[in-house]
């Protein structure tokens, strides 16, 4: 099993930036694809949007929305996953979510993710 656990949200104005955290522990395997995901208020679960995701070999992809402004990351000593996020904008207000998978596929889709975090909420005003 694996076990995530985020940190790092808040409030910021438009233009203002935060950095995520999630710390993983578990099955080092079954967590060979990390992603974050974030979910509107009024959405439910198959709602929520890939924002990015980083594999075993630290490559990364990237929503288009986000492309230029945020940036994942991982240290695989510390067991942690990061989001930086620069430049927010208020439609980048939602919960975020930490997720894991063995694999990564071309698809950033919540289904394919078994293991989640219980979010860390982001609020970007104007």
């Amino acid at each position: 099993q694996v076990q995530l656990v985020e940190s790092g949200g808040g409030s910021v104005q438009a233009g203002g930036s935060l950095k995520l955290s999630c710390t993983a522990s578990g099955d080092t395997y079954r967590r060979g694809c990390m992603a974050w995901f974030r979910q509107v208020e009024g959405k439910g679960r198959e709602g929520r949007e890939g924002v990015a995701s980083i594999d075993r070999t630290a490559r990364a992809r990237y929503a288009d929305n986000v492309k230029g402004r945020f940036t994942i990351s991982k240290d695989n000593a510390k067991n942690t996953l990061y989001l930086l996020m620069n430049t927010l904008e208020p439609e980048d207000t939602a919960m975020y979510y930490c997720a894991a998978s063995a694999l990564c596929l071309p698809h950033l889709a919540p289904r394919d993710f078994p293991y989640w975090g219980q979010g860390t909420h982001v609020t970007v005003s104007s």
